[in-house]
């Protein structure tokens, strides 16, 4: 399948949350979710996104789709640039983009029946009604591998992989495009998991959907994605193919996290080196110039601490934001 045409356009976008005021209300600091990120998904594909815990990758997502508003930078969705859109403007955008969340309990209100958590998205757009809605939801309920027979009941009734299933009809109840999957199985049965994946894959062959896939299982992402990118502290690192990143990774940071990877095999696990990456983690509150990186990183040179690296492409599609690559 070629995936020749961008339906999701990043291009320099910033997050930042208020950090500290002073006595008159002024915003003196900021934490730098996401700072000066560009990356282009294209329609039919699945951008796979993975780094530590804290370094932006929900906050990335939620503001791609607008839940979080942007501080600066542009969200160009097929074309246009909806990044400065009030909620009225941007209510037909979001029957186009939809969110997978986390936690597949607190995503559900517990006080709603499955049929209205479903439902609530087709009345809000005003999509069908009556005889009509209660097939579209039935219809969802059977393509994520549940019936009709749990329309009446609650949230609570379900076990962790059901009520990630029912979160998954709802995203797809208004038949969107794009889907920002953040972390959708992190909280789930290790048996569940490769269901929910196989799941997800199967959707959107049928359904022609564009996906971001937020996670931290490097090889489940492996599997799902059509590319992956590094973020580390709301930059993004290193961006290529899936296989090309795993076979040929470029950046220090990448090397470290694919060492992690546990190796079922005990021969091939003692032949792989694991990388132990020293030193803290900087403070994402005004963090030093230069890359975020370098502190942490073997092959730290004096420029490093000068200027942020570029993301640039190293050839075939493979960018990284490193100086060892500098031509």
């Amino acid at each position: 399948m070629k995936y020749d045409r961008p339906l999701v356009e990043i291009k320099k976008l910033k997050k930042y949350f208020p950090a500290k005021k002073s006595f008159f209300g002024k915003v003196t600091s900021n934490v730098k979710a996401v700072d000066n990120m560009s990356f282009t998904i294209n329609k039919g594909e699945t951008l796979g996104l993975v780094g530590e815990s804290g370094c932006g990758k929900t906050t990335i997502g939620r503001t791609i789709i607008k839940l979080y508003e942007p501080t600066d930078g542009q969200i160009i969705y097929d074309g246009t640039d909806i990044s400065r859109f009030s909620s009225s403007k941007m209510l037909p955008y979001r029957r186009k983009m939809q969110m997978i969340f986390q936690d597949p309990y607190a995503s559900l209100d517990s006080r709603m029946t499955v049929g209205d958590i479903i439902g609530e998205s087709i009345d809000i757009h005003n999509l069908m009604k009556g005889k009509e809605r209660q097939e579209r939801i039935q219809y969802l309920l059977n393509k994520v591998g549940l019936n009709e027979d749990h329309t009446n009941r609650y949230p609570h009734e379900f076990s962790g992989g059901q009520r990630q299933r029912i979160g998954i009809a709802r995203a797809l109840a208004v038949e969107p495009e794009f889907i920002v999957c953040d972390e959708p199985i992190s909280a789930l049965d290790v048996s569940i998991q490769a269901q929910v994946i196989n799941m997800l894959e199967d959707l959107q062959d049928d359904l022609g959907l564009t996906y971001l896939f937020i996670a931290h299982d490097l090889s489940m992402v492996k599997h799902i994605s059509t590319k992956i990118g590094v973020m580390y502290l709301g930059k993004m690192l290193e961006m290529a193919e899936s296989n090309e990143l795993y076979q040929n990774s470029l950046h220090p940071y990448t090397r470290a996290l694919l060492s992690a990877i546990p190796v079922p095999n005990p021969d091939m696990a003692a032949k792989n080196k694991r990388i132990m990456l020293e030193g803290e983690t900087p403070s994402p509150i005004d963090p030093p110039p230069g890359c975020r990186f370098k502190d942490r990183c073997r092959y730290s040179m004096k420029r490093c601490s000068e200027k942020d690296p570029e993301l640039k492409d190293m050839g075939s599609g493979h960018y990284a934001a490193c100086y060892l690559y500098d031509k």
